[in-house]
């Protein structure tokens, strides 16, 4: 028979284990480039964004560009690493002595006991509100719930797949998931990180929704998780000096007290219309003089209105879209169902976390504290980043090609033996 187009040639020996038994073709070349885009753009503006605080505090304007540059260069690495590594090895290596436990569950329970540690030997980093996020190891600073994104997505993913016969049943497909989940949120809860419930909820809750559960159940589920968050926001809000409430309170009116409570919000608000339509020009932010505070960080986009204007911003934002549609494409484009629930997975976390940040500096939402992918300075975050870019690039070489006219696709052309030229399989 005749084959389709975009097929690689299958591995062996050393290789094969490496990189998997299956035909790869193409990476999506769109998604490589806007995420070269990007990274490139992005570290030139928290360079900009950052200087003069870096001067301020080190006597070295690029202290944290230099930082983030080398974060890059490492985010970089692992993300041809993760490009060239089959994403099927998650579910298939187990190590020699857990073999009752492949990559995806020992990654998960990993990640559980960092979540742990972080509570016992975290530090707040400078923090005021005791929010315990960090955990020193020498000279780096390590985030444990950003790695924790990754592990719930990828071990959801091989979950689901196991249990895709199941997933309607409300146990199953419902309360597993919810407990699997309620693990992680229980304890990002304790670090007072209400920006990594929300991104780990929306996460999950898309997979969930993508894995199969039945639409009633799910509905449900998505219903009680927005009271309960309700609830909880709520109930912290009428706590005086929270750290939820001190944060609705700068929501409520962010130039209420803008020497002390609101400084941040109307600071960015300020650099935000400053820009106007074309920006001061790149370099010559005004805010990022010791105005606006964390402008390496969750408060980097506000710098990027101001510098290059609603025009360049736009540009951006049009970029992180264009990331996210090319990210759902590979997913329904995937060959198996594993792949699929990861590239989902990945791909509303990327979406979602933009959308809360440009939401946050523009006071759209209380601020809470979440950073913007690939802009925001973060080691943990960036490379984190970039190693899901890998795997998503890896994931779309298993994407699925109509048959050109006259062609047929056979069952060594797919990598779980369904013939996709039915349209029910593809």
């Amino acid at each position: 028979m005749a084959k389709t187009g975009k097929k690689g040639k299958k591995r062996g020996g050393i290789l094969r284990f490496f990189i998997g038994d299956g035909r790869t073709g193409d990476i999506s070349v769109a998604f490589f480039a806007y995420v070269m885009i990007l990274l490139v753009v992005g570290l030139v503006m928290m360079a900009s964004a950052s200087y003069a605080w870096a001067y301020s505090d080190f006597g070295d304007g690029l202290y944290y560009a230099k930082k983030q540059a080398l974060y890059a260069g490492l985010g970089f690495v692992a993300m041809i690493f993760f490009m060239k590594m089959d994403y099927h090895n998650f579910k298939k290596i187990k190590l020699p002595i857990l073999k009752s436990f492949n990559i995806a569950g020992i990654f998960y329970v990993t990640v559980a006991v960092l979540l742990v540690m972080v509570l016992v030997m975290g530090n707040d980093e400078g923090g005021s509100m005791g929010a315990k996020r960090w955990i020193d190891i020498g000279p780096v600073n390590f985030q444990p719930s950003e790695v924790a994104k990754l592990a719930l997505i990828i071990f959801f993913a091989y979950s689901m797949e196991r249990d895709a016969q199941k997933m309607k049943e409300f146990k199953t497909g419902i309360v597993k998931y919810v407990v699997l989940l309620g693990i992680y949120v229980g304890l990002i809860a304790l670090e007072k990180h209400i920006s990594g419930i929300m991104l780990i909820g929306s996460i999950a809750i898309a997979m969930i929704l993508c894995g199969g559960a039945n639409w009633k159940q799910y509905t449900a589920l998505g219903v009680t998780a927005v009271l309960g968050a309700f609830g909880y926001v709520t109930w912290q809000s009428k706590i005086p000096g929270s750290y939820v409430a001190s944060r609705i309170e700068s929501w409520r009116d962010p130039f209420s007290d803008v020497l002390d409570v609101t400084w941040q919000t109307a600071n960015s608000i300020i650099a935000i219309g400053s820009g106007g339509l074309f920006g001061l020009g790149l370099g010559n932010s005004r805010q990022k003089y010791l105005y606006l505070p964390e402008t390496k960080n969750d408060f980097v986009f506000p710098i990027v209105c101001e510098e290059i204007g609603f025009v360049g911003a736009l540009a951006i934002i049009i970029v992180f879209f264009l990331l996210v549609v090319e990210g759902y494409s590979i997913a329904v484009r995937c060959k198996d169902r594993f792949g699929m629930l990861i590239a989902v997975g990945i791909t509303t976390q990327i979406g979602i976390q933009t959308v809360l940040n440009l939401a946050v500096v523009s006071n759209l939402i209380p601020n809470t504290g979440i950073s913007l992918p690939f802009f925001s300075y973060g080691g943990t975050a960036l490379v984190m980043q970039l190693v899901e870019m890998g795997i998503m690039l890896n994931i779309s070489q298993h994407r699925y090609y109509p048959p050109e006219k006259n062609e047929t696709v056979t069952a060594d052309d797919t990598d779980n033996g369904e013939d996709y030229s039915d349209p029910k399989n593809a």
